[in-house]
C-alpha cells in the first residue's frame, strides 16, 4: 500500500472517520480506523453502532488496505508540517509515514480484522439541502432523551410526508419539532427514529451549504450521505410518543414576546439557581409584561420582560433550562406563547409565518400552588 496526498486533508479525513472508532473494544482493529485505497483513498471509523466512513483524494501508487491506531495516527497528522504526506507499508504491518522533514515508523492491524459496515439497502430516501439538515437535527437533538428505560425516545422521530419532513425530540419533560418543506420523498411517505448520539455526528458531517445531504432508510440502518462522507448507524425500533396528542393546541392564552428578551430576563433570574439550590422560575404573565422570579438560599431575583397580549395574570413555573433552551433553539425573532393553566403545557410558536417550529415545555408546580 502507498500513496501520497496533502496533510490537512488527510487530517480532516481521519479526525471525522474517528468519531465513530470505538473507545475500547474486544475487538482491537475497532479501536483504529480503517484505510483503503483504490481508485481513491477510504477512510472508516466503526464502533458497531454506528459507522462513518469519507473518501478523499490521493496520489495512489499501490492499493491495499489496513488499520492504523486512531488515537496514535490522529496525534502524528496533528503535530506534522503541512506539506504532503507520503505513506507507504514495508512488510504488511509496518507503515512508514513521511512529511517534509519528519518521518514515522509506526504498526498496523491487518484489514482482514475489520468487520465490514452495514449494507443499506434503498427502500426510501430523500434528498435535503446540508445546513438544512444540520439546522433541524441542532434544533431538536436539545431534547432528546438520555433515559435508557425508554429507548426509543433517545433518538428523534423523522417524519416524511409527500412535500414535508419532520423531525420530533422528547424526553417527558418537553417537546422540539421541526418542520421543513420537501420538493419530495422517494418511495412515498415513511417515517423512522434516528439514534441522537448518531445525529449529533450527522450535524457535524453536514456543511454550511446548498449542496444536498441523502437519507436513505433501509430495514435495520439507516444512510446518511452528505458529499464525500457516508454514515451509517442502526434505526430504534419501539413506539414513539404520539406528539399529535401531546400537543395542545386550544390554549385560551396568547402572547408574543421577543425571543432575545425573554432570554435575558430568564438568564437574569437564573443567576440565584445552581445545581445546588435548584428552584424553578415563575412567570406572571399579566397585560403587557411577564414577571420572571426566583428564590433559592442563594437569594432572590426577578425581572421584567414586555409582552404583547394579556396573560390573565397566570401565574406559572418552568425549569428554567428547559425554557431557556426552547427559546435558545426558536428559529424566529419573535414568538408566540401558548397557554393555559398553570399545570398545562406552555407551546412555543413562531410568531409569524409558517409553523416551522414548535416547542412545548410542561410545567413544574410551584410550591404556593
Amino acid at each position: 500500500m502507498k500513496f501520497s496526498c496533502e496533510k490537512l486533508l488527510l487530517q480532516n479525513a481521519v479526525s471525522t472517520a474517528s468519531r465513530a472508532v470505538a473507545a475500547k473494544s474486544t475487538i482491537p482493529a475497532l479501536e483504529g480506523v480503517l484505510l483503503q485505497t483504490t481508485t481513491h483513498l477510504t477512510i472508516s471509523g466503526y464502533n458497531m453502532q454506528t459507522g462513518i466512513r469519507t473518501n478523499i483524494e490521493a496520489d495512489i501508487t499501490e492499493e491495499g488496505s489496513l488499520v492504523l491506531p486512531s488515537r496514535l495516527f490522529n496525534e502524528i497528522l496533528r503535530r506534522l508540517p503541512d506539506d504532503i504526506v507520503t505513506f507507504s507499508t514495508n512488510s504488511g504491518t509496518n507503515v512508514c509515514l513521511t512529511c517534509g522533514d519528519t518521518s514515522y515508523n509506526i504498526t498496523a492491524l491487518p484489514a482482514d480484522d475489520y468487520p465490514e459496515l452495514p449494507e443499506v439497502e434503498d427502500q426510501y430516501s430523500i434528498r435535503i439541502q446540508q445546513n438544512t439538515l444540520r439546522s433541524m437535527i441542532s434544533e431538536t437533538s436539545f431534547a432528546v432523551s438520555t433515559d435508557e428505560s425508554r429507548p426509543i425516545h433517545t433518538g428523534s422521530l423523522f417524519e416524511i410526508g409527500e412535500n414535508s419532513l419532520t423531525v420530533v425530540s422528547v424526553d417527558g419533560f418537553r417537546l422540539a419539532l421541526r418542520r421543513e418543506n420537501l420538493e419530495g420523498a422517494k418511495g412515498g411517505s415513511f417515517h423512522f427514529v434516528a439514534p441522537g448520539t448518531a445525529l449529533n455526528e450527522v450535524e457535524k458531517i453536514c456543511a454550511d451549504t446548498d449542496e444536498e445531504a441523502t437519507i436513505t432508510l433501509g430495514s435495520r440502518h439507516l444512510l446518511f450521505e452528505c458529499g464525500e462522507t457516508q454514515l451509517i448507524c442502526r434505526r430504534l425500533e419501539g413506539e414513539f410518543l404520539d406528539y399529535h396528542a401531546a400537543i395542545p393546541r386550544a390554549n385560551p392564552i396568547s402572547i408574543t414576546v421577543s425571543t432575545k428578551s425573554l432570554i435575558s430576563s430568564i438568564d437574569r433570574v437564573s443567576v440565584v439557581i445552581s445545581e445546588k439550590q435548584k428552584s424553578p422560575i415563575q412567570c406572571v404573565f399579566d397585560s403587557g409584561k411577564v414577571t420572571i422570579s426566583a428564590k433559592t438560599t442563594n437569594g432572590e431575583a426577578r425581572d421584567v420582560c414586555s409582552i404583547d397580549g394579556d396573560g390573565s395574570s397566570l401565574t406559572i413555573g418552568f425549569n428554567n433550562r428547559y425554557l431557556m433552551d426552547a427559546l435558545k433553539y426558536a428559529p424566529a425573532d419573535t414568538v408566540r406563547m401558548e397557554l393555559n393553566t398553570s399545570i398545562s403545557p406552555c407551546v412555543i410558536l413562531p410568531a409569524e409565518g409558517e409553523e416551522r417550529f414548535l416547542y412545548m415545555v410542561l410545567p413544574v408546580r410551584l410550591k404556593n400552588n
